[in-house]
């Protein structure tokens, strides 16, 4: 897709459980806001499940306050979602790995449309905002051969995946806390 001048720099952030990938996504957003006059939003689409997601919800909100982001939850329809502000903007979209599966699996969710959802809310987001990096998980590379629903999950998960590293300026994949630059 060709970068127009009203299209956001798009940074697609990726990685193993526990690689680093989102505290490096955190140091890009606030590297880019120092020198540069960005209001920050952090996208939040992990659903907090039960007493325990709710307080890893609420230590999020805390830190991420801490550094002046605006936190918007948005579990489904991204394509929707209109941020309010008129300064410039940057955006950090964690995870795609939960928005797909809150696509594919919440009952508001797009279902069978699932991908052709979440490019199109990329889509909108890039439209609405100056920059925006947006996590995703590595989950392709451990070889074992997963119940029907999880493989159709993971496929749409890798269309998401493709789509976004084919749009993106830049690529990074994050091991063991180390950024290697992909694109």
């Amino acid at each position: 897709m060709a970068k127009t001048t009203n299209y956001a720099d798009l940074h697609l952030i990726t990685g193993g459980s526990g690689s680093g990938k989102s505290a490096y996504a955190e140091s890009c957003v606030m590297a880019a806001s120092l020198n540069e006059d960005y209001q920050r939003f952090y996208i939040a689409t992990m659903i907090p499940y039960g007493e325990e997601g709710q307080q890893r919800v609420e230590r999020h909100r805390k830190l991420r306050a801490e550094k002046q982001f605006v936190t918007v939850e948005c579990y489904t329809g991204l394509e929707r979602l209109k941020l309010n502000a008129v300064c410039r903007k940057i955006v950090l979209l964690e995870c795609m790995s939960n928005l797909v599966a809150n696509e594919m699996f919440e009952p508001d969710g797009a279902g069978e449309d699932t991908v052709n959802a979440v490019l199109r809310g990329i889509d909108m987001l890039r439209q609405q905002t100056d920059r925006i990096i947006v996590v995703t998980n590595e989950v392709f590379s451990d070889g074992i051969r997963y119940d029907a629903e999880t493989m159709r999950y993971l496929s749409f998960l890798g269309a998401v995946n493709q789509a976004l590293a084919a749009q993106a300026d830049r690529v990074t994949e994050v091991v063991y806390g180390i950024p290697v630059i992909l694109k």
